[in-house]
């Protein structure tokens, strides 16, 4: 399997542009201290919310529910051995955010 690795900031708010299938997109990481957890945000290269607010769990598609077609053909998901990602494991390599191209 194929895939890119995206690095997530260690930071607790972060948008990262990265550029997939020679498109420009906005990748926004926030942190949920009071629910524990990750949420992803993709975004164009204006901005415009493509898909925001999903929880980023392992080893799961995480925009498989919302096919679009101004999105990236493929699917972003969580690598980790563990059962739930949680505030350091980008940083501290544990987990990683990835694309895997269609």
């Amino acid at each position: 399997m194929d895939y890119f690795v995206i690095e997530v900031p260690d930071m607790n708010d972060s948008v990262v542009k990265v550029s997939l299938q020679s498109r420009l997109y906005q990748l926004r990481f926030t942190w949920n201290d009071t629910g524990g957890y990750w949420m992803l945000g993709v975004m164009d290269s204006l901005g415009t919310p493509l898909l925001l607010g999903v929880k980023m769990v392992p080893q799961f598609p995480l925009n498989l529910l919302f096919g679009r077609d101004d999105m990236p053909s493929g699917i972003f998901a969580v690598l980790t051995e563990k059962e739930s990602v949680g505030r350091q494991d980008f940083a501290d390599g544990t987990a990683r955010f990835v694309f895997v191209p269609a």
